[in-house]
């Protein structure tokens, strides 16, 4: 098993905002996690890359307490939002620091990126134009590449279809479902349109707890557009 929620709580002061009995997630799966706000989307994200520490309970990866061991680190890649970006760099520049980070050459990095061009709509490379200036749309299409640098395992999003307009979001999807041989997403949005057409499973959180877990059939669509219908 790739990601395991055990035993989960946590609480900010005498406030619950996730519990969670046991999730299991394996390699190979597209996990849409869904739920309004307050639901408990971003804290789950955050205890994977041990932002945040569980009150009671543990995450393991790969059977190792993320908390207690960083070599999850080495397999696992996120962009929650801006925060992850470094955005006094231009787009290039900030590809081959992540690339270096993987020890990837600048040559392999920018023959890896160039991939995504259209994906950019060539409003972001070679712009020598800073993060910080790019539009929010352009900055998340950044964060999203960014994350794929170094083949990890698994690549947690959040909210990754926000900012984007129609046509980006297509191509989004036409990338997770490209690339869903090669990682393993777990992807949060509000978007129940987007989630269903590019996951393999469909977990909804409400109010920090689980109230569905299933493989994305068209009953499990129907269900999770009637539980956020009432």
């Amino acid at each position: 098993m790739l990601l395991q929620f055990k035993n989960i709580v946590k609480n900010y002061g005498d406030a619950v905002v996730l519990q969670i009995d046991e999730i299991g997630i394996n390699a190979g799966e597209c996990v849409g996690l869904v739920g309004n706000n307050g639901a408990g989307k971003t804290t789950a994200f955050s205890l994977v890359l041990d932002l945040i520490k569980a009150t009671k309970g543990n995450v393991y990866s790969k059977g190792i307490d993320v908390s207690e061991d960083e070599s999850w680190k080495k397999y696992t890649a996120a962009f929650l939002d801006e925060t992850f970006l470094v955005d006094f760099l231009t787009p290039d520049e900030y590809f081959d620091f992540i690339g270096g980070l993987h020890n990837w050459s600048k040559a392999d990095t920018q023959e890896f990126v160039g991939q995504f061009a259209e994906f950019f709509n060539g409003e972001v490379l070679g712009k020598k134009k800073y993060i910080r200036d790019l539009s929010k749309g352009n900055q998340k299409k950044v964060g999203i590449i960014g994350a794929l640098i170094g083949d990890p395992e698994l690549v947690l999003l959040d909210e990754p279809f926000a900012s984007l307009d129609p046509t980006s979001q297509i191509r989004l999807k036409n990338l997770i479902k490209e690339r869903i041989d090669r990682h393993t997403f777990i992807i949060s949005s509000h978007d129940l349109t987007h989630v269903a057409e590019v996951s393999s499973r469909i977990i909804i959180l409400e109010q920090g707890r689980l109230v569905m877990d299933n493989p994305k059939t068209d009953q499990t669509i129907v269900q999770m557009t009637e539980y956020f219908a009432v």
